[in-house]
């Protein structure tokens, strides 16, 4: 399988907290327009990486790169602004504001006459978030709020797009559409997708490439179909069945 060019480059990573490295000499690549997964089980390391390349933990060792342009050791908000956009698992959302109050936190960078049009480009991208506008946070369902996520960090046009476990409390159906539509609208839009998920065949089965995490370190990088269609799958790297692991 040949993938597109390096957009995010995660070389010999190594990550922790205090002196105590969590993972080590992990290396991720994400093309333009690819949706790249990472599964493991709990305690893997999934997080600690997502961490490292948002700028939340320095790394110990190791190189992350975007576009060539050198991330570590920089601030959330500098990594931000370079096109690295983060929807975290909890916390996705604002409740107390309205949807449209959202989507103007995510593009408070904009030059006031930017806003109401960039606005409209993500409505566009999602047409469903046209009708929430005046809608509270709070009160929207889980799918819902989800979209509000990622919509606000559209906002700043991001080049790559990192998901947190997406799905964590939504129901099978909406997990699925979630993962099924919200990602491909994105990789349509040539925007590089670094997914952390739980569901592991509805997570492969819309990426591209994957990856799997196992006490801190890479067990197995291959095409996602390859790993998807792998019978041990579940039992060798996610310590449980596979059907078992989607659910």
């Amino acid at each position: 399988m040949e993938r597109a060019p390096a957009h995010l480059n995660v070389v010999a990573l190594a990550a922790g907290y205090r002196d105590l490295p969590i993972i080590s000499d992990i290396t991720v690549t994400v093309g333009r327009g690819e949706a790249v997964t990472v599964i493991g089980p709990n305690g893997a390391g999934k997080s600690t990486l997502l961490k490292s390349i948002m700028g939340i933990l320095v790394p110990m060792e190791g190189e992350i790169t975007l576009d060539g342009h050198r991330l570590n050791g920089l601030r959330e908000d500098v990594i931000a602004r370079l096109g690295v956009g983060y929807v975290p698992q909890v916390r996705d959302v604002f409740e107390p504001l309205t949807v449209r109050e959202n989507l103007e936190m995510g593009g408070y960078q904009l030059p006031r006459r930017d806003m109401a049009p960039r606005i409209d480009e993500v409505c566009t991208a999602f047409p469903q978030l046209t009708e929430m506008l005046r809608r509270p946070a709070g009160k929207l369902s889980g799918g819902e709020r989800k979209m509000v996520a990622i919509g606000r960090v559209l906002m700043t046009r991001p080049s790559l797009v990192i998901l947190d476990e997406p799905t964590a409390g939504l129901a099978p159906q909406l997990a699925n559409r979630l993962l099924s539509e919200y990602v491909a609208n994105l990789t349509a839009r040539d925007v590089a997708v670094l997914l952390v998920e739980q569901r592991a065949r509805e997570a492969l089965s819309i990426s591209d490439y994957a990856y799997v995490m196992a006490s801190g370190a890479t067990q197995l990088a291959a095409p996602a179909a390859e790993i998807l269609a792998r019978p041990d799958l579940g039992e060798r790297f996610l310590g449980l069945g596979l059907q078992e692991a989607s659910g």
